[in-house]
């Protein structure tokens, strides 16, 4: 096994955010149940976090390898833990690697309620990586939870700002593989992929703390950067991007979701509401956006179902299932922001281990969260003026 390279230092922000106990009270009382017996979740024997280099087992020191995706086109992947050399967003597309994201996956996938051992291993991850990828890593403590931040800067001086998320924190005894393990798993990827990428924006790579008790950290960012006037132009937010279904009536739907979104429920019926495609949403803001993920989704055989929605509609309390992730907080100080995601407990039963069984690996479909991963990245190239 190769040495890490040295990791740069990271700063801590002191708390910046102050919560009173009433509202912190409020927040506790959103948390689902969770499977299983009460407890603080802690995992008594973390394990040690994957090499950012991502070498797999048996693999050949300094090797290139092609990895053939659905459409015949090779990823260009690499086994000696180089970045990505695109320089167009197909390119980008191509570099990203199955075996790096099952790899962090796998680590990710474990017990990590705030406070908790793992929860402090996956939080290093997400730092330690992002600092080895040559990435300027914050540790934002708002006060209740710590965020990581990192900031790949653009050739535009103060130029717009692309962010890629995923909240790392998870809820008491479940294990969370698809919520949120493979949303983090995914960033880390993405930031990869486009480290060494030149692009005129610059790239924002944050892994969320405290999605699970009412999105504190996302919160926490949002209003900040309203605050002081960041210049936002995308948030690509993954919460759950690795189950996938064939079987027909795999796929449920919100109430109402037949009547707002006819053309929609229309793909859905005539797929014999298959769980075999991935879930966008967005603000009018990032409509653009949200069509550049589609284009590049299709350009490797990933089914998509979408809406870009109005004020009005991001807004309508009859669709607050599409505001149940991090992208809210952006969108409640008019922050462009797009959800991606598989539609959690409108087709997974282990959801939160709801059904009395754990959110593990074994329930999941790699492949297709890679496909995910892929659009995303090329997609998130493109608002990075690539």
């Amino acid at each position: 096994m190769r040495a890490r390279a040295p990791t740069p230092p990271r700063t801590r922000l002191g708390a910046t955010l102050v919560l009173s106990l009433a509202s912190l009270a409020s927040l506790a009382s959103l948390v689902p149940l969770a499977c299983g017996d009460s407890g603080d979740g802690t995992a008594t024997d973390a394990a040690t976090a994957p090499s950012s280099t991502g070498e797999s087992e048996g693999a050949t020191t300094g090797a290139t390898t092609s990895e053939a995706t659905s459409d015949g086109a090779t990823t260009g992947a690499t086994t000696d833990g180089a970045s990505c050399p695109g320089q167009t967003p197909e390119a980008v597309m191509g570099c990203v690697e199955q075996p790096r994201y099952e790899e962090d996956l796998g680590f990710i996938a474990d017990i990590r309620v705030p406070g908790s051992a793992h929860w402090q291993a996956v939080q290093d991850l997400c730092a330690d990586r992002l600092s080895e990828l040559g990435f300027d890593v914050t540790l934002h403590d708002y006060g209740l939870g710590v965020n990581v931040i990192g900031v790949r800067p653009g050739s535009v001086a103060d130029g717009p700002r692309v962010l890629v998320t995923a909240h790392y924190d998870h809820i008491p005894n479940c294990s969370g593989a698809d919520d949120n393990a493979t949303g983090v798993a995914g960033i880390l990827e993405i930031a990869r992929v486009l480290a060494d990428v030149p692009t005129p924006n610059t790239l924002v790579v944050a892994c969320w703390d405290q999605e699970e008790i009412g999105l504190v950290g996302s919160r926490a960012y949002a209003d900040e950067a309203a605050m002081t006037g960041e210049p936002i132009a995308a948030v690509f937010n993954f919460d759950m991007i690795g189950v996938k279904s064939d079987e027909p009536n795999s796929q449920n739907f919100p109430a109402g979701f037949d009547l707002l979104f006819p053309d929609d429920f229309a793909v859905l019926e005539g797929n014999e509401f298959r769980a075999d495609f991935v879930f966008w949403v967005s603000d009018d803001g990032m409509a653009a956006a949200g069509a550049q993920f589609e284009a590049m989704a299709a350009s490797i055989g990933l089914p998509t179902i979408g809406e870009a929605l109005s004020d009005e509609l991001k807004s309508l309390p009859a669709l607050s299932d599409l505001r149940r992730s991090d992208h809210a907080g952006f969108w409640d100080q008019d922050i462009p922001a797009m959800f991606v995601t598989d539609s959690s407990n409108f087709r997974y039963p282990s959801y939160h281990c709801m059904d009395g069984n754990d959110d593990v690996l074994e329930n999941l479909d790699h492949e297709f969260a890679t496909q995910v991963v892929r659009a995303t990245a090329g997609a998130a190239a493109v608002s990075l003026g690539l």
